[in-house]
């Protein structure tokens, strides 16, 4: 056997228990696997004298020195698991220029400031590596930079935010309000107190940032990318999407068109019989569809403790086998190039459309002409009138349409007088 691989962690939360945890349940298997014993020499905390969750390895020393992790020149690997920006970042870099490899499960860090760690990483000649960055326990980087090298990636789609897949399955399952899911989230554990970063579709964006450099080894800049959350989802329009057949979910999505890229986080209805659409509760899952390999799903958890700490040993172990080459990007370019950047108006989908109109005869004529002006053509309709309200729902299915289309049919619709409040409107995948 050769000697221990020694690791360093900065962070002892959610994800560095899981870790410690998985090294020492499995820590047979994983010498078996590598060659080598894991061995945590040093961890840093915000509190030294903090009671912990966890048991760490006999000999392990805790610290509130960032720096002792770089300065130790027995630590190979880095482990960030901190989370945040700006310490971080001062981690990470410090790690690199002392010649250490670093795993992260940073997603935020690295789609803010990736290009620019990849390049130290790539001056160091250092592993970089982040697979619990992307979608927690799916080992989607992985299948990117490895299993997948080899095709021409036509268009990836994924359901990569937990909090929101689990909200949007109660309201779909239960009938229950956004409100009350997202409560029902919180008490479970599953959302932050502050769940901004979950229900605006932030956390999705951050790694959807992540698989496009993987999937076309483009940078397509977090700044540029659309990003449209759900805490505005109404559970009438859940109702109406499964009366067409349809399930509302999350979606963070990248596709080739024409030699562009088009990419964006939003809701979108996907047909009940896809596999997508019966991802349920807080797990994720991410669909990838190659030139050669055709589609393949992977789904699993996104997120918690065990999940996590899995895709951070994985990098470990990766390091462990062979760190000369390190593969950061699955691409040798550095830095990567700037993606060519499909403008979204010009981006093509059906869509489902909810007006909320005066009962009264030339609505729906005024609202077709209207969609006829702008070439949407429509596929299905509903009208669900009731006795005691003067106004009704009118959903509209289309076939493919151009958004800047979507958009100026609203704006119209909008500002007519038989509209009683603002048209809600979804992409159909």
């Amino acid at each position: 056997m050769d000697k221990s691989i020694v690791i360093g962690l900065a962070g002892l939360g959610t994800v560095g228990q899981g870790l410690v945890r998985i090294l020492a349940e499995n820590a047979d298997l994983i010498e078996r696997r590598i060659g080598r014993k894991v061995t945590i020499k040093r961890v840093v905390v915000r509190d030294v004298s903090r009671p912990r969750n966890v048991t760490l390895p006999e000999g392990t020393v805790l610290t509130d020195r960032l720096e002792d992790l770089i300065e130790d020149p027995e630590i190979e690997v880095v482990c960030e698991l901190m989370g945040g920006l700006d310490a971080a970042r001062r981690v990470i870099e410090g790690a690199l220029a002392a010649r250490k490899h670093v795993v992260t499960a940073n997603k935020h860090l690295l789609a803010e400031h990736g290009q620019e760690l990849f390049a130290l990483a790539r001056e160091a000649d250092r592993c970089l590596y982040y697979e619990a960055s992307a979608v927690g326990g799916v080992p989607v980087v992985q299948a990117l930079k490895e299993s997948l090298a080899g095709n021409r990636i036509l268009k990836l789609t994924g359901i990569m935010n937990g909090t929101s897949n689990f909200i949007l399955s109660e309201m779909t399952t239960n009938g229950l309000d956004f409100e009350t899911a997202l409560a029902e989230a919180q008490a479970l554990g599953y959302a932050e107190a502050d769940p901004s970063f979950d229900i605006d579709g932030v956390d999705t964006a951050h790694k959807l940032v992540l698989l496009t450099r993987l999937a076309y080894g483009l940078h397509y800049p977090l700044a540029r990318l659309p990003v449209r959350g759900i805490r505005d989802v109404a559970r009438e329009d859940i109702e109406f999407a499964r009366e067409f057949g349809y399930r509302l979910k999350l979606i963070g999505q990248v596709r080739e068109v024409d030699g562009k890229l088009e990419a964006g986080v939003f809701p979108a209805l996907i047909r009940h019989t896809y596999l997508l659409a019966r991802v349920g509760g807080n797990y994720n899952a991410v669909r990838v569809e190659g030139n050669a390999v055709g589609p393949i799903m992977l789904h699993g958890q996104g997120a918690g403790e065990m999940p996590t700490g899995s895709a951070v040993l994985a990098d470990i172990m990766a390091i462990a086998r062979d760190a000369r080459k390190p593969n950061n990007t699955g691409f040798p370019e550095n830095p990567l190039p700037l993606a060519p950047i499909l403008d979204p108006d010009e981006a093509e989908s059906q869509y489902y459309f909810r007006f909320q109109v005066a009962d009264r005869p030339g609505v729906m004529a005024a609202i077709t002409r209207v969609m006829a002006d702008q070439n949407i053509s429509i596929a299905q309709a509903i009208q669900k009138g009731s006795e005691n309200s003067p106004d009704v729902p009118l959903v509209i299915i289309t076939h493919s349409a151009r958004a800047r289309r979507v958009r100026e049919a609203i704006t119209a619709i909008d500002v007519m007088d038989f509209t009683v409040a603002p048209t809600v409107h979804y992409r159909i995948l």
